[in-house]
């Protein structure tokens, strides 16, 4: 992969060149999505299955130690470390395109060599918002329902939506976290294939990222959406439908940047 080792020009690689985004992009990354995922579909669910597990690992722990309210922010704040999961599957779908031979050593020595590139900076930019949407979680906890313990999960729905502090937490909570989710995503939504595929840093991936969402805020926060929707209706059975709504997403989500940033 030229994107991993590069050669010895001096020569600074060209600046990523976005144009914008339609929603015919977005409906034809979709079905190349499904399409990879049927063609490599053990890829796919091996890599979703690794996310999905990740997330119930994640919850079932706070539940244990009776934070059992800490459950859906956790599944919803988990969504933003998605785009670092699906390395893996950008490299099948960059594979796919180019006709090369799909081999699991080739795919996972692709995953583990990011941790020595760009790709892990952005990959804790992702991390570190995640972690910022956990305290400001607790934070609105405490400004909204006190420092109080909850008996179990169902105390803590019964004061969220039968109290008007509760309903505030909720407004207050879902506000916070639209303009966050909004951040993350004009950030990262082709930052990480990008950083995948050439050989730039995570500043100019993210800016690259930025000018993707600029250039067409509409069809973007449609495909925002679309992301939520997917993964929220995915997310329900207890993760499970994470198995195969992730990869699909990854292999679009590679598709869609390959359709909205200019080939080198």
């Amino acid at each position: 992969m030229g994107d991993i080792a590069q050669s010895g020009s001096s020569a600074p690689p060209a600046f990523p060149v976005v144009r914008a985004a339609t929603f015919e992009d977005i409906g034809i990354a979709l079905a190349q999505g499904w399409d990879d995922f049927l063609k490599a579909p053990f890829y796919g669910l091996f890599l979703g299955g690794v996310y999905a597990l990740g997330g119930l690992l994640v919850v079932a722990t706070v539940a244990w130690f009776g934070m059992g309210y800490l459950a859906y922010p956790l599944a919803a704040g988990f969504v933003l470390i998605g785009p670092f999961i699906a390395a893996g599957l950008y490299e099948v779908s960059r594979r796919l395109e180019r006709d090369e031979k799909l081999e699991w050593r080739g795919v996972l020595r692709v995953i583990f060599a990011q941790s020595g590139r760009e790709f892990a900076w952005m990959a804790f930019v992702s991390i570190f918002a995640f972690i910022v949407w956990m305290y400001q979680v607790r934070l609105l906890v405490a400004l909204f329902l006190g420092f109080q313990s909850f008996a179990n999960f169902g105390a803590f729905i019964y004061m969220v939506f039968t109290t008007g502090e509760g309903l505030a937490f909720l407004a207050v909570g879902h506000l916070v976290g639209a303009v966050m989710a909004s951040l993350v995503f004009s950030l990262t939504v082709v930052s990480f294939p990008l950083l995948l595929d050439r050989d730039v840093d995570f500043i100019t991936a993210m800016i690259v990222s930025v000018q993707a969402v600029i250039k067409s805020p509409v069809v973007m926060l449609c495909w925002a959406f679309a992301i939520v929707i997917i993964v929220v209706l995915a997310s329900a059975p207890f993760f499970l439908g994470l198995f195969v709504a992730l990869p699909v997403l990854g292999h679009a989500t590679w598709r869609l940047y390959r359709r909205i940033v200019e080939p080198i």
